[in-house]
């Protein structure tokens, strides 16, 4: 899937190029998060974790959109598979990548943290910032508590996503900036209820290197929020199939072609997006490269 944030003009890059933005966004993100969180005090590291993870969003999104889609995030990632922005077997890709850039992300946080004499017990310092419910979480938030806030922040999460970035009145070059200011505010809600990452990637980076009880409750910080991802993508794929069956031929640029093809259904990109004032925005799109084998085994046209 191209970007949100990428230039209708630009022709889609590879898998392999669309990959390694996911994993090194996520690593980015991860990075930023553990390591703020671990280190941060008022004084020394005055910008609240939940801030920096969310200015952290936006900066990957900015840097690395306009190749992956900027994702960086498994519940994203899920919600423009359900809303048909991205093929199946793409989606699983990008979760792979995602986990595996958090992993490092959070294994380059351990290893500073193991150099620091101060913090004598590596695993217990990376606890402090794991996601966690009951007696693991600052405010004992017990299961359902977590449960829920994981399933609404996660949903709004991705309605903000998906919102930001299609339709033609969208402002894709706003969108790192909604999706950035989104996770910050979720973050510090869900901070003091358990460290709520509202991001199953990160959740399991951390918990590998935080204390057994970490991963024992990971299976929640995965469930929840992809089931908030879930009821996003389908309500978007609902609003959009509304406003397509409420709209007609005569009120929509481009005719029955652009009530059709709202989105590509290879790219995720809309197809009715302007690249300036000037342009109409029944404008056709490059088709995407054919000779990305990577691209075409992943997505399913290959064996």
């Amino acid at each position: 899937m191209t970007s949100s944030v990428q230039a209708a003009s630009d022709p889609q890059p590879g898998l392999l190029a669309r990959l390694s933005a996911e994993a090194l966004g996520s690593l980015f993100v991860v990075l930023v998060a553990a390591g703020v969180a671990i280190f941060s005090n008022p004084s020394g590291a005055p910008l609240p974790a939940a801030l920096a993870t969310g200015l952290t969003v936006t900066v990957v999104m900015l840097a690395f959109g306009h190749v992956s889609g900027g994702h960086f995030n498994p519940v994203i990632t899920l919600g423009n598979l359900i809303a048909g922005r991205i093929r199946a077997v793409a989606a699983l890709a990008y979760v792979a990548a995602q986990i595996i850039g958090s992993v490092i992300g959070a294994a380059l946080v351990f290893i500073v943290v193991t150099m620091v004499p101060v913090l004598t017990d590596a695993r217990a310092a990376f606890g402090s910032a794991a996601a966690g419910f009951g007696e693991h979480a600052v405010a004992q938030t017990q299961m359902a508590g977590v449960l829920l806030v994981e399933v609404v922040g996660a949903a709004l999460l991705v309605a903000v996503f998906l919102g930001a970035t299609a339709g033609r009145r969208a402002l894709p070059s706003m969108a790192p900036f909604a999706v950035g200011l989104t996770v910050a505010v979720l973050l510090q809600f869900g901070q003091v209820l358990g460290n709520l990452p509202f991001n199953p990637a990160r959740a399991t980076a951390q918990a590998f290197f935080s204390p057994s009880w970490a991963l024992e409750g990971l299976w929640l910080f995965w469930v929840a929020p992809l089931m908030g991802a879930a009821l996003a993508g389908l309500a978007f794929r609902g609003m959009q199939g509304l406003s397509l069956g409420s709209a007609t031929v005569a009120e929509r640029p481009g005719g029955s072609d652009a009530i059709n093809d709202d989105f590509d259904a290879e790219a995720g990109i809309p197809a009715d997006a302007p690249d300036s004032a000037t342009e109409t925005a029944a404008q056709p799109l490059p088709a995407t490269p054919a000779n990305d084998d990577a691209r075409d085994f992943f997505d399913g046209k290959k064996g």
